[in-house]
């Protein structure tokens, strides 16, 4: 069984916590090819036992994909796997990691992983993109959510969602979020919306600072396509962020159109705690 190991340098300090896994990987005979996640190069040469080989080259081959990081790490890794139908696994030596499987205590149960006992979950996707004067200049894919927001000094946006001819929202405020399921957790929940269990389907819309009393959260059937538009005040811009990366800056006019994305993506599960034992685990108890 081949598997694919990304480890974070800059959450795990000197690749403590990727030596256990590369460790009892190896010994339970599992071939692992280790690759440095999304461009993140390194000021000196890895550690001894370590190989870091080409990222296609890793992959190519793999069953399963091993994350070492927080969320922002496994949500920048889930677009890999997604493009190359592979499960992915995360393991948290970040700070809240809500999306991990694994703390850097329980990976003995990577054994578990070697002997193919372990269960695949399934999570929705966004199909995020922006339409300028009737063409498409911007296509992404999202796990979390998709943010379109001001920027860091402008002025309210007035902010209008639309489905199928009718507005859903309209207001003025600092922006919407739209989530999925496992998106409810992260910036939607911050901003006052609900927590979905992540295995649901489901489109979250989460305002965020909205100047009205009516402008609530809305849970709506996945089959729903959303149009956002954005109106500035101001000359400011507007921006659009899917899964916290970077701004892609809207334009006048611009149309942000998301939907339930064909694909999905697979999280290994290994231990027995539900969502639920996560939500107190990580939100109540610590």
């Amino acid at each position: 069984m081949k598997i694919a190991v990304f480890p974070n340098p800059y959450c795990d300090k000197q690749f403590r916590c990727a030596k256990n896994v590369y460790s009892i990987l190896e010994d339970n005979g599992a071939e692992v090819a280790m690759c440095l996640p999304f461009g993140i190069t390194l000021d000196s040469d890895p550690p001894e036992w370590m190989t870091l080989i080409d990222r296609e080259e890793a992959l190519s081959g793999a069953a399963v994909m091993i994350c070492l990081g927080g969320d922002g790490t496994i949500l920048h890794a889930a677009k890999v796997a997604k493009e190359h139908n592979l499960p992915i696994l995360g393991i948290n030596v970040g700070t809240l990691g809500f999306m991990a499987e694994l703390e850097a205590s329980d990976l003995t149960l990577l054994t578990n992983l070697c002997k193919g006992e372990y269960r695949l979950e399934k999570r929705m996707l966004l199909d995020v993109s922006v339409l300028s004067g009737g063409q498409s200049v911007f296509h992404d894919f999202g796990l979390n959510d998709a943010v379109v927001t001001k920027g860091a000094i402008a002025r309210e946006l007035h902010v209008t969602a639309r489905s199928n001819g009718t507005d859903l929202l309209s207001y003025s405020g600092d922006g919407i979020i739209v989530s999925t399921p496992t998106g409810s957790t992260a910036y939607s929940f911050s901003a006052g919306g609900p927590i979905v269990e992540p295995t649901t389907q489901s489109i979250i819309l989460t305002p965020i600072c909205a100047h009205a009393q009516n402008a609530n959260s809305m849970v709506l059937d996945p089959s729903r396509e959303i149009a956002i538009y954005a109106d500035k005040s101001g000359r400011r811009n507007a921006f659009l962020s899917v899964d916290g990366g970077r701004g892609y800056r809207l334009d006048s006019g611009d149309i942000v159109k998301i939907c339930r994305a064909e694909k999905t993506i697979e999280l290994v599960r290994l231990n027995h705690r539900n969502f639920f034992d996560t939500i107190h685990k990580k939100f109540y108890n610590r």
